[in-house]
């Protein structure tokens, strides 16, 4: 036992008080004889024996209320079990991603978690709240209400690991208690391992009964007609037995198609044929899972012909504007002797076509063309400077040659995750006829090949530029050289670099992907593009490059939807944003990562086992009930006892 003002204890020596009363109080009985002696002296003798016991009573009684007086004023308390921990301060982390749409035994896990801390949490506790995106320091139940109530679903996805940085590099002189709102999804053993034990981490796991979901994950032009285009969109299924799931297609909020899917299986395609114009809408389904995943924004704008030009010998280039034809390109071809350097910037695509040697004012230029969003693909001349080439590509990565091999090998590995190959096959195609080529530098390239040698050297390498794309191949495709002009792969591997980052197809942005985006506008120098939406607008990072503005969008905008780019008043082109569906799987569930840490049903039960741990036992009021109690028995002594 403690007392909080031990100094009161000295006042016990005031005990020595009814002692002394008691003891001076004692006074001799005088005996007086009468004619009936014995009867006379008896009685004497009894009353001097109940007084002697009343008065040790009212002794007793008074020494114990007073000693019980003297004890109440000293606050007598016994030692809390986790007393150390008493002046922690609490973080509260709630998870506020997609998957916590989810629906529990009480709706939806985000909103229910809410509800408890605002009828849970005391009003006179304080705390840090910290979300996916937003943080508020040291606040209480009161202030923070209204930003709870408020609180949106988050686009950014929950990353553990990153919130607790935050918790750490926030200075204090005391401990901290943590308590971890999520639903696991996601979650892994890196999120938790800068997780400090000394700093009493909880979590509170909602559990969603409904796992099956269904998401839209992607939208991609799978045929162009004459007068149609015949688009494709890819769903996912996360879960088991499937309810057929309505899919309609809006163009500016107006239905054009509607269809009914049924899932057998858990990928599923469905093909919509639209007529051949600007669409700006979206693709919806319904189904009973989350909703963030259930709606997928698209547009496809009016198709723009692609400028590509290649430098190099005329008769080498034939096979080029076999592929690149006047319906969908503005191409030509001219040799380096003739070449105009000045509309090198107005071109999306340049192939350097087999040239023994770049000119050093030529590869100026096609720096500053790279930089600005322009594609470029290289393809060696047998005669090529090794250390011209390398110093020319070490403008752009880290792709070098090395020794020119004369020796026939056979292309056979295909790359079909690559990005230019997106869409371009159903299926993996394992037998075809292998290309060869007689000669070919040996490339050094730390990037994914396009296509490979049966011996797994690069063939064709891709530099990762996030606003162009550098293809490079290792070798000749000459006629004498190779057979690559007759392999069925050129076409679409030409056509995708040619087309690489143009915008000729289905325009859906992920929020959060920070790629950059071209906007085909010539402006003023101080003019600014607007991106607007109907219940969004903001202005993006922009650079003006010539004829185009590239804009970045970092974390903008904050809610998925159809948008549009404007100058001034003038609408420019179109955009769609949409959520990243990395939170589509609730199944995604892992709980083993927090096995160790203490975990809780509600919050409230953590607020009632942190105050119980941590509040000292009072016990002076019951004092002051014993010695009112013995104030009663002094009382009753002294009425009721002869």
């Amino acid at each position: 036992m403690h007392f909080k003002t031990p100094e009161i204890l000295y006042f016990l020596f005031l005990l020595i008080v009814p002692i002394l009363v008691h003891l001076f109080q004692l006074r001799r009985f005088k005996t007086s004889y009468f004619t009936n002696v014995r009867f006379l002296k008896e009685l004497a003798v009894q009353t001097r024996k109940s007084s002697k016991i009343k008065k040790r009573l009212l002794l007793t009684t008074r020494l114990f209320l007073l000693t019980c007086a003297i004890l109440a004023f000293a606050q007598p308390f016994f030692e809390a079990k986790d007393s150390k921990n008493a002046s922690n301060e609490m973080y509260i982390v709630l998870d506020n991603s997609f998957s916590m749409q989810a629906k529990g035994k009480k709706g939806e896990l985000l909103k229910r978690a809410i509800q408890e801390l605002l009828e849970n949490t005391p009003e006179t506790a304080q705390f840090s709240l910290l979300t996916n995106t937003e943080n508020f320091w040291n606040t209480d139940i009161k202030s923070s209400k209204s930003a709870l109530q408020n609180l949106k679903y988050s686009a950014t996805p929950f990353e553990l690991s990153s919130i607790i940085a935050k918790i750490k590099a926030h200075k204090s002189a005391h401990k901290k208690d943590i308590v971890i709102i999520t639903d696991a999804v996601g979650l892994t053993e890196k999120d938790v391992t800068n997780i400090d034990f000394q700093d009493k981490p909880y979590f509170i796991i909602p559990e969603a009964e409904q796992k099956n979901n269904i998401s839209i994950d992607s939208v991609f032009i799978n045929q162009t007609l004459e007068n149609f285009y015949e688009i494709g969109i890819n769903l996912s299924a996360h879960g088991e037995d499937f309810r057929p799931v309505s899919t309609a297609l809006y163009n500016q909020n107006k239905l054009i198609a509607k269809t009914i899917i049924n899932f057998d299986s858990k990928k599923k395609k469905v093909n919509f044929t639209i007529p051949k114009e600007t669409f700006h809408g979206y693709v919806t389904i319904e189904d009973n899972g989350l909703t963030y995943d259930n709606k997928l924004y698209f547009s496809i704008s009016k198709a723009k012909k692609t400028n590509i030009i290649s430098i190099g010998e005329p008769e080498k280039s034939i096979f080029l504007s076999r592929i690149y034809t006047s319906s969908e390109f503005n191409y030509s071809n001219y040799p380096l002797t003739s070449l105009d350097y000045n509309g090198l910037e107005k071109q999306n695509t340049i192939i350097l076509n087999e040239l023994i040697e770049v000119p050093q004012a030529l590869q100026t230029t096609l720096k500053a063309f790279v930089s600005k969003g322009g594609n470029l693909v290289v393809i060696p001349s047998e005669k090529s400077s090794v250390s011209n080439l390398n110093a020319f590509l070490g403008n752009f990565g880290k792709v070098q040659f090395n020794n020119l091999k004369k020796e026939e090998k056979l292309i056979t590995k295909i790359n079909f995750d690559h990005p230019l190959f997106s869409g371009v096959f159903e299926n993996k195609i394992t037998n075809f006829q292998y290309p060869k080529t007689n000669s070919s530098f040996e490339i050094s390239s730390p990037y994914p090949a396009v296509l490979s040698y049966e011996d797994q050297s690069v063939f064709v390498s891709m530099i990762q530029n996030p606003v162009a794309g550098i293809t490079v191949f290792s070798a000749p495709i000459n006629t004498s050289n190779s057979n690559f002009q007759q392999s069925p792969l050129i076409v679409p591997l030409f056509y995708k670099m040619g087309q690489n980052n143009q915008k000729t197809g289905v325009n859906a942005l992920t929020i959060g992907n920070n790629q950059p985006y071209f906007v085909d506008v010539l402006l003023s120098k101080d003019a600014i593009l607007e991106v607007k939406g109907n219940e969004d607008s903001f202005i993006p990072i922009q650079q003006i490059l010539n004829n185009k503005v590239k804009l970045t969008f970092n974390d903008f905008p904050e809610t998925a939807g159809n948008y549009s780019v404007f100058d001034k008043k003038e609408s420019v082109e179109n955009l769609c944003f949409n959520y990243k569906r990395s939170e589509s799987d609730l199944s995604k569930v892992n709980t083993n990562v927090v096995s160790d840490f203490k975990t809780a049903d509600t919050i409230s039960t953590i607020f009632n086992t942190l105050q119980t741990e941590r509040t000292d036992s009072q016990i002076w009021k019951w004092f002051v009930i014993f010695a009112l109690l013995f104030l009663a028995l002094e009382m009753a002594i002294i009425k009721f006892v002869k």
